[in-house]
């Protein structure tokens, strides 16, 4: 089956619905929703992650995917068979909804791991690293990362899922993912019970320690409830969007490489090979002297302060 990439509509509409939200926000007395340098910067990491998105899914993702589709699912008397004994899935509706819910449980893994492994969250930081939280922050992606997402996915190809379906997925993932980064839509009631929303994922861009990593879904948000990492946007907090170690730069290439730069500091700085595995593969904010403290000791922390002193606003240990 021959299947259009609905991501080649993507830039155009991204574009459209950037000016939109511009010239929405200039109009309602919203001018500071948007910094033309911090725009710019993300506009060009997203140009980036345009030219370089169709070469690397030529290269990698698809070369990638049709390896694995073909070794585990081998035509046997012309018909694709799965190895486990069962015929790969077709090209029904439902193998289309199936796939879509594949796709969410997959990027629920790939996106907590980004979060929660130091190197890959050095990729990722990219994208939260910006303290304004508009459209243009939606296309603000590192470049290192469409290295190594396709592995996170490979597993989907291999059960039987056609690639073209695969692909297809991840493209409609990425519209709901750009489309939530405004913040000009309110809670939505019983659809907020069911997908991840606007608001939600102003939650997950918050640099609020309470609100750190959380809320890595994609369209759905059952698997943020499911493995414990879902929060609801409390509105009588102030959210503070971007990251606690800010780049404080608009320059494209040291928002792409300072996280890299800081854990290559952490490395040298320590004789053990265990605490150089850490400082690389650990939970960013993990130290081995204690001298920096990973989100969960963070929020340990401030839920023991909120207990003792509720009054007493939350001092950020790193």
């Amino acid at each position: 089956m021959d299947l259009t990439n609905p991501l080649i509509y993507g830039v155009p509409c991204f574009i459209a619905f950037i000016l939109l939200e511009i010239t929405y926000s200039y109009t309602h007395g919203d001018k500071d929703l948007y910094v033309w340098k911090d725009l710019m910067a993300s506009g060009a990491m997203g140009i980036g992650s345009a030219i370089l998105g169709p070469l690397l899914k030529v290269t990698v993702l698809i070369v990638v995917f049709n390896f694995t589709y073909e070794l585990f699912n081998p035509l046997v008397d012309g018909v694709r068979t799965n190895i486990m004994g069962y015929e790969s899935f077709g090209y029904a509706w439902y193998i289309f909804l199936l796939c879509q819910l594949a796709d969410d449980f997959t990027y629920y893994w790939f996106h907590r791991a980004n979060h929660e492994i130091r190197v890959l969250w050095a990729a990722h930081i990219v994208h939260h690293s910006s303290d304004h939280y508009n459209l243009g922050t939606a296309i603000r992606n590192g470049w290192f990362t469409l290295l190594y997402k396709p592995f996170f996915y490979m597993w989907m190809p291999a059960v039987g899922f056609p690639v073209e379906v695969v692909i297809f997925a991840l493209a409609i993932e990425s519209f709901w993912q750009f489309q939530l980064h405004s913040q000009y839509v309110p809670k939505m009631g019983w659809i907020e019970k069911i997908f991840n929303t606007h608001t939600m994922h102003q939650v997950h861009h918050s640099q609020n320690v309470q609100y750190l990593d959380k809320n890595h879904g994609g369209f759905l948000n059952m698997f943020d409830k499911i493995f414990g990492t879902w929060k609801e946007l409390d509105d009588d907090v102030e959210v503070k969007f971007g990251v606690i170690h800010a780049p404080q730069s608009y320059n494209p290439l040291v928002i792409l490489t300072h996280e890299f730069k800081d854990i290559w500091a952490d490395v040298k700085k320590v004789d053990k090979l265990s605490h150089k595995l850490m400082y690389i593969f650990g939970p960013p904010g993990w130290s081995h002297d204690g001298s920096t403290m990973t989100v969960k000791q963070q929020q340990r922390l401030f839920k023991q302060q909120k207990q003792a002193n509720p009054e007493v606003s939350f001092s950020r240990p790193n």
